[in-house]
This record gives structure tokens, sequence and C-alpha cells, in this order.
């Protein structure tokens, strides 16, 4: 299937402008959403109900930040979501249990296609929500500041091939840091997860010793410590001296972070590093028309690009059963990529804001949105 009117690939380029033009938005004109308010300013929306989602455990920040200021805009509506998993997500999304998942992948094209059962005959298509680095974090005391690591050696620590801190594989890429002899502890998800999945398909692309296929399913023959979704991870590695895991930047607290070598030089995490890992992504073809998923360059030797990155999608069908559901996830949608909406995630979850090019083919792709006649 080709690319829609409203250019898929032209939203691609745009992902280039994320976060540091978001202050410069002020402005620029609102997008008028589907119900008549503009959902930028906080002006109010005609709609009414309940929207019920879940899925990804990354957007949970986000997610408390987008159904509150949802309900300051539309008081007679409210969004429920239940922060579960991006795989746990999607399946409730095609169960009929959600009327909208988060992930932190998109979908392949089976659930493509099994979305059309309860789609429409376009079936789902994705939004991105925010973009978002995936940190390289660790607990390891008395080191402070980001440890180098390039990705064959990063591999090798998630394999449990490296087991202690100061191990040379790791000190090469340390100069002067004093590295102590701390075993090393791996923290992985044990619950299904697009974090994992964006994580390892990072390591599969750009390190020779992975040996396994990207998943959202940690490979079941590396021994290591594990944890339910990104609080679990994030909390039992700050309980633990040694321990290194991946989580979503924005929920890390406290702990420290890696430097990922990216050609010649070590890019830490940030949105801006991150937009720039995106930049060289190319559209995902052959699902919905106004379907908006990417495909992201994990081997980027782009200076300045940090290319352990997510794309978090919400994913909406493009018919509903209803009219009020129909109504309910246009203006919900319209609020996430306004410019409001995202200055709230923001300010709450630290993704970068979409810039008003992005922001306006996602307008036109969820107006797209229909009830069943």
């Amino acid at each position: 299937m080709k690319a829609s009117s409203f250019g898929r690939a032209a939203a691609i380029l745009s992902v280039v402008s994320l976060g540091l033009v978001a202050c410069g938005e002020a402005n620029n004109p609102p997008a008028e959403n589907g119900n008549g308010g503009d959902n930028g300013g906080g002006e109010s929306v005609e709609v009414q109900g309940t929207l019920v989602g879940g899925g990804a455990s990354s957007q949970e920040a986000a997610m408390t930040a987008w159904t509150q200021g949802f309900a300051s805009v539309a008081s007679s509506a409210q969004v429920n979501y239940a922060s579960v998993g991006s795989g746990s997500g999607r399946e409730g999304f095609l169960g009929g249990e959600y009327d909208f998942a988060g992930s932190d992948a998109a979908m392949d094209n089976e659930e493509w296609e099994a979305s059309k059962e309860i789609c429409g005959e376009n079936g789902a298509f994705h939004i991105p929500s925010y973009i978002s680095p995936i940190a390289v974090a660790y607990n390891l005391e008395g080191v402070e500041g980001p440890i180098n690591l390039d990705p064959d050696t990063l591999a090798s620590i998630f394999a449990g091939e490296i087991d202690t801190w100061n191990d040379e594989a790791i000190a090469e890429h340390n100069e002067g840091v004093e590295l102590p002899d701390t075993p090393i502890t791996v923290v992985h998800r044990s619950d299904d997860s697009g974090t994992t999945e964006n994580f390892t398909e990072y390591l599969e692309a750009a390190a020779e010793t992975w040996e396994w296929e990207a998943s959202e399913t940690w490979p079941s023959d590396i021994t290591s410590e594990n944890a339910q979704q990104t609080s679990g991870v994030v909390d039992l590695t700050t309980q633990t001296d040694g321990a290194i895991t991946y989580a979503d930047a924005s929920q890390i607290g406290d702990l420290g972070t890696v430097a990922v070598q990216v050609g010649e030089e070590y890019v830490e995490y940030s949105a801006e590093a991150a937009s720039q890992a995106v930049a060289s992504s190319t559209p995902v073809e052959g699902q919905a028309p106004n379907n908006m998923a990417v495909e992201l360059d994990r081997e980027t030797e782009e200076s300045g690009a940090y290319p352990i990155v997510l794309v978090s999608y919400h994913i909406f069908c493009s018919e509903y059963p209803d009219q009020e559901t129909a109504d309910l996830a246009i203006a919900f949608a319209e609020y996430v990529v306004s410019e409001d909406g995202q200055a709230t995630a923001e300010e709450a979850a630290g993704n970068a804001p979409m810039s008003q090019d992005l922001r306006d083919q996602a307008m036109e792709a969820i107006s797209e949105i229909s009830a069943a006649e």
C-alpha cells in the first residue's frame, strides 16, 4: 500500500526538529480538532464517556499527565489506562479489552491484519505520541558520571560474558576511571516489553557479540535478574550495587548512565541525540494509509546521534463500532499531540515534544477515525 496523501515521509523528516523547536511554537496557530475546540489552548471539548487503554509502562508518567490534562478540557469524559506493558497492551487492544493501546514497538503485519477484525478494513494505525531515549542505567558505588561502552562490550555485559566492572574490555573505554571489581548484575524486563524489543533490536543490529534476535521477551538462555515493568527494573537496579539495566530515560532517577560509542565518539542520551538518530529512519510500509510508524536506523554513525531510542506509539482503530467511542478517541488523540498535551507530558516525563509539522501530520491522520455505519 502506498503512503497516504498527507505524506508519511514528510512526517519522518519532521522528527528531526522534535524537542528544541517546541519553545518557538507558541506563535503558531493551534490545529482545530474535530469537536470544535483547539486542544492546544485548553478550550473545552464536547465529548462524553470513558475511553479505555492499556500498554507501555514507559508511558506511565506521560499518560497520567495526559489523562489529567484531558479531563480539564473534557469534563464529561475520562480516560483509563492500564500500565501492563506494550505486548499486553496490543494483545488487549486486539482482543477488544482496550479502545487504544500504548506501545513502544509498532504492530507487526500479522497483528495489523488481525486488527481489521475490530477496526474495519483499514485496521489500526500508529501515532508517535513521544520519542524517548532508552537509557542504559547502572548503580555502581564510587563511580559517578557516564561510563563509556561500545556496542560489542555492552552486548557482552548483557549476555553475561563480562561479569565484573573492572574487566579490561570496559576499562579500555574509560581511561582514568577507577572501576571496582564489583560483580555485574544484569537486570532485564520479565514481562513482554516494547523497551526490551527496542533495546535488543539495537544490540542485534550494532553488536557482533549479540547472538539473539530482537524480541519483546528477554532471551531465556541468559541467566540474569529480572523485574516487571519499567518501575520494577529501575527499583531493583537502584537497590543492587553493581547492577545494570535498560529503561525509558525519563524514569531512571539518580542512576548512572552509559554513553554509547557511535562512530568515533561516545554519545550520552538526550532528547536531541535521540531525535538525530530518528532522522535517518524510514516509514513502515504496507499497513493503514494513515499509519505513522517508522523503522529506526540502529547502526547510524551520525555525530551526536543516540541510537538506543524508542518511538512510543498510541494505536487507534481507523473505525470504531459507535460514534461516542470514535469521538472520544479523536478528542483524546488530538489532545495528546496538541501543543498543550505535548508540553504537559514533557514536564511530567521528559519527552521531546512534537514539531508543528509532525503535529499537523498526526492531526490529519487522527481526523480519519470514523464510526461504523
